[in-house]
């Protein structure tokens, strides 16, 4: 293989994505791109559609049974983008903030891998999955039979991520990412004057307050032992500069590694907005769902994913991690059904955040992550070794 030949092309194709972003159920223009490419590289077998907007190749060698799938994500994010490179979004109030463009490269350069130079004896499925930011694609993709018309026997997946060394390999066995739930709690009381408080039953004090009690809810209802974050991220009234709202809403997310303590959450939560309808007399009414599940790692198909990186990239770049990220990833709902492995790869100290308006994928990751999806197909699926036949 051509590296050098490679990483150009695999840069060219990653901006082009990044230019074009697409929301969620909305990848079009990136399915459409990504079956075409696939079908050049002489896939056996391209389907679109799956999910909604998924797409699922088959590339098969040899004649074992084995079957393992590789997954990325394709969809972009509701964010105005800031940076001024040349390939920077050209949709208006959206952008790939997340990396999805350079996971669904790395996995296209995999798939070019492979299926130029095999290596392998099995089937390798290549996922490419929509909506993965507001964690419905999975679950999309499952009720569309994925699983059934395209089975396998593990998975795998990668991220990049800011903030860790450039190219630098993380994962470890068990938990690695935590649940989402989300809440939405809305406020009715009557508005009026903001010079006659006494008037009505304004509802700006009684939110100040729940967005208060709310935060007791880690720091003194649940053992200090567990993780947990209980996150207001919006608050939102029909007041104005002299008008006390009689409505408000107040938006956040949760989350957590185990469903016990997801539970005790809800609970804790409820009882909060009781106590508040109650002291400020105003009809409170709480929204509780669960959006993600957590990440579960399994521990062979983690051990392999670190083998395979150990065998590519060197020790020192390869952490074996026991440290969880409260962050979640709809990946999970695979683990739940398949043992599979995510991990991360370093996007560099100073990258800018994910989910940032200035974020950008590092292209010198694209290789190595295409790298690291075919090595850990060809460990997965081996081919058989030749055998010496002695003569008498």
């Amino acid at each position: 293989m051509d590296w050098q030949a490679l990483e150009s092309q695999l840069t060219a194709w990653r901006r082009d994505l990044h230019a074009h972003p697409e929301f969620g159920f909305e990848e079009q223009r990136t399915a459409s791109f990504v079956a075409a490419t696939l079908r050049a590289f002489g896939v056996d077998q391209v389907v679109e559609g799956i999910g909604g907007t998924g797409v699922v190749a088959t590339l098969k060698r040899g004649n074992s049974s084995r079957c393992i799938a590789l997954r990325a994500d394709m969809d972009a994010l509701r964010i105005t983008e800031t940076a001024s490179s040349a390939h920077c979004s050209t949709f208006p109030g959206t952008m790939h903030a997340c990396g999805h463009d350079g996971h669904t490269t790395m996995l296209l350069g995999a798939a070019q891998i492979l299926a130029t130079e095999g290596g392998f004896d099995g089937t390798v499925r290549f996922v490419f999955q929509p909506a993965e930011e507001w964690g419905q694609g999975a679950l999309a993709m499952i009720h569309n039979g994925l699983l059934t018309r395209f089975p396998f026997d593990e998975i795998y997946g990668l991220h990049n991520m800011p903030g860790y060394p450039l190219g630098e390999f993380r994962t470890g066995v068990g938990p690695m990412m935590s649940a989402e739930d989300n809440f939405e709690i809305v406020l009715r009381g009557v508005g009026g004057h903001a010079s006659r408080p006494h008037s009505g039953r304004e509802t700006m004090v009684a939110a100040a307050a729940l967005v208060l009690n709310l935060q007791t809810i880690v720091a003194r209802r649940l053992p200090p032992t567990e993780t947990a974050v209980v996150s207001v991220t919006e608050l939102i009234t029909d007041g104005t500069r002299n008008v006390l709202p009689g409505l408000a809403t107040i938006r956040g997310d949760v989350r957590s590694f185990h469903g016990d303590i997801s539970a005790e959450v809800e609970a804790q939560m409820r009882r909060i907005v009781d106590g508040i309808g109650y002291t400020y007399n105003v009809t409170v009414e709480l929204r509780y769902t669960r959006e993600f599940v957590p990440l579960v790692n399994d521990a062979t198909c983690t051990q392999a994913a670190l083998a395979a990186a150990r065998e590519l990239f060197g020790e020192a770049r390869v952490v074996d991690t026991r440290e969880p990220i409260t962050a979640s990833e709809d990946f999970a709902r695979f683990l739940h059904l398949v043992p599979g492995c995510f991990a991360f790869l370093g996007n560099g100290l100073d990258a800018s955040p994910l989910h940032n308006p200035r974020y950008d994928f590092n292209d010198a990751l694209l290789v190595d992550g295409a790298r690291f999806h075919a090595e850990i197909a060809r460990s997965r699926l081996p081919m058989a070794r030749s055998k010496r036949v002695d003569r008498e």
